[in-house]
Order: C-alpha cells, then sequence, then structure tokens
C-alpha cells in the first residue's frame, strides 16, 4: 500500500481523519440553511447544490481533533463559518456581476440581485443567531471581527483598483482581510470547541492566519502559472479585473521606468492576448513569479512552527500536509 507523503496529498487524503464528520457535517449544515419562508428554502436548497469543496469545515474538525478532540461546538462552528463563507460567497457575486458560480447558475443570475442580497443577509444573520441560540459568544465574536475585515478588504482592494497604486504592505493587509480572516476564524473556532488553553488557541489563530496568507499568494500566483502549467497559456485574470497582485507588484518595483509604464498601461486599459503574453513574460523576467513564490514559502513555514505546539495525531498531520498542499496546488 502507497504511503501519502505531504508532497502528493491531496484535499481528499487530507480530511480522512475527520472523514466521519464532515459526512454528519452535511447534514446539519442542511437543516441550519433551512427556512419557513418558501422562496428562502428555495434557494437555500439551490445553494446546498453548488457544491464545494468545504475546506473551512475541514480545518474547523482537524483544528478540534489536533487540539483534544471534536464535541457539539465543533459542529455548531464548522456550520457557522460554512454558512458565513456562503453569505459572502452570495454577495460577491453581486459585486462582481458573477453569472455562474461552481459550475452552476449564480444566485443573482437566476432570482437577480434583489433576491441574492438579501439572501446573503439572511445567510449572515442566520449563522450569527446559531452562536446566540448557544452561547457560544466567543464564536460570535472571530466571526464579527471576520465579517469586519472582509468588509474593509474587499473596499481597500476597490479603492487602490481604481489608483493603480498598490504596494506590497497593502496587498498583504488586502490578502489578509479578505482571505486569511476567515481562514483563521475556522482553526480559532476550532481550537477553541475542544481546549480551554488559550495559547493554544492563539497558536491556532496564527496558523490559520498564515496558512490563509499562503493560500491567498499561491492563488494569484495561479493567475500567471496556473492554465500555462495546465494548458499552455496564462490566465490573467487578476489582469483582465485591474488587479495587481504580488507577482505584478514586485516586477514594476524591479523593472525599469519604460517597461512598468507600459505594464500598468495594459492593466488600466485592458489586455488583448498579445499584451497578455507580453505582460506574463514581463513579471517572470523582473522576478515576480519567484519572489511571490518564495513569499507564500515563508508564510508556509511559519504556519507549520505553529503547529508546533500541537501533539502528534493523524490530524496535526493532516493540518502540516494542507499546508504543503496549499503553497504546491496547480489549480
Amino acid at each position: 500500500m502507497k504511503t501519502t507523503t505531504m508532497r502528493d496529498a491531496t484535499l481528499e487524503s487530507i480530511k480522512g481523519p475527520v472523514a466521519t464528520e464532515l459526512k454528519t457535517f452535511q447534514g446539519r449544515f442542511r437543516e441550519a440553511m433551512r427556512s419557513s419562508v418558501g422562496l428562502v428554502d428555495l434557494v437555500a436548497r439551490y445553494l446546498l447544490r453548488q457544491k464545494g469543496k468545504r475546506v473551512r469545515p475541514i480545518l474547523v474538525f482537524l483544528s478540534a481533533k489536533a487540539c483534544g478532540g471534536i464535541t457539539e461546538r465543533s459542529y455548531r462552528g464548522a456550520t457557522l463559518v460554512e454558512i458565513l463563507h456562503t453569505a459572502t460567497l452570495v454577495h460577491d457575486d453581486v459585486v462582481d456581476d458573477a453569472e455562474t458560480r461552481r459550475g452552476l447558475a449564480s444566485i443573482n443570475a437566476v432570482w437577480k440581485n434583489k433576491v441574492a442580497v438579501l439572501m446573503g443577509d439572511y445567510l449572515l444573520a442566520r449563522g450569527l443567531l446559531l452562536s446566540l441560540e448557544h452561547g457560544d459568544h466567543d464564536f460570535l465574536e472571530s466571526t464579527s471581527r471576520a465579517v469586519r475585515r472582509m468588509s474593509e478588504g474587499e473596499l481597500l482592494q476597490i479603492q487602490k483598483t481604481r489608483h493603480l497604486d498598490l504596494d506590497e504592505e497593502t496587498y498583504f493587509r488586502i490578502i489578509g482581510d479578505k482571505t486569511a480572516s476567515l481562514l483563521s476564524t475556522c482553526t480559532e473556532i476550532g481550537a477553541a470547541s475542544a481546549t480551554d488553553d488559550a495559547e493554544m488557541r492563539t497558536r491556532m489563530r496564527e496558523f490559520g492566519e498564515l496558512l490563509g496568507m499562503a493560500f491567498q499568494i499561491r492563488d494569484d500566483l495561479l493567475d500567471y502559472l496556473g492554465r500555462r502549467t495546465l494548458m499552455g497559456k496564462p490566465t490573467g485574470l487578476d489582469v483582465k479585473e485591474k488587479k495587481l497582485t504580488l507577482p505584478l507588484i514586485h516586477a514594476l518595483r524591479q523593472a525599469p521606468r519604460k517597461d512598468a509604464r507600459k505594464a500598468l498601461s495594459i492593466v488600466k486599459n485592458g489586455a488583448d492576448a498579445r499584451e497578455l503574453s507580453w505582460l506574463i513574460e514581463f513579471v517572470e523576467r523582473e522576478g515576480g513569479i519567484q519572489y511571490a513564490t518564495d513569499a507564500a514559502g515563508r508564510f508556509a513555514h511559519e504556519a507549520h512552527e505553529r503547529l508546533s505546539i500541537l501533539p502528534d495525531s493523524p490530524s496535526r498531520t493532516a493540518l502540516q500536509e494542507f499546508v504543503t498542499f496549499v503553497v504546491t496546488r496547480d489549480r
């Protein structure tokens, strides 16, 4: 029988230690989404068809199991963060005018923006009430902090996109707020559901934050590497949306002024296939790909270090594999 290594770990193998709990979670999540209002229940059932990878519940359960054991609070915490995540996706699709989500038409495409916005609001309230009903005030504090950070990060990115003046420090703040904040909440809630050890909770919150930073940097790298790696050409979606991410930010800082001006002009005015290819080559030539890869690696290394407080267990190993998976995935 082949032994899974950290390098060849997949999300399927990583969730192995909590596979049984995830099956139980599915039913509880479905129940938490239900409503006595016909339209709300209809939209909720449609959302359940848009099956995601359940990364956030996986992190909650692995963190809980690694810190002492999965409890009823762990299930409530996993449900809370997945409802919150679903709400943010519904709202994001309205903001981005997206027509699809996970292979299906988005809520705003089917029921229009008004229903989508109200459904997102309903889910946010449903998740927060879930915490209040059971006295999980620490969960409520953590998720409220995450929602605030996610909103601030999105608005800061919109502001910077308009002026194309994003620097590295602000980029890190944006991805910390938009992505790392919720992953940090997952690992913090998981730990809090299993232990009263304050240091362990703090280390797990930090672990989630660092994991989220590495995750988003890799995601931004895949905009330059993804389709070139898999299909022979770059994606360039961030460029089309006028987003400056770490590979390009570094390249602009390193490049001769003439090339930097040309690159910014392409981002500002929109790129055709030829200009997009030039921009990809520009970023690689100026070291942006390697710089971002190294940055993701540093965050991953720090995330690994935070796990040293945990006793050896299959769940701790799975969390370590999760970090490696995040910075080596190709899609």
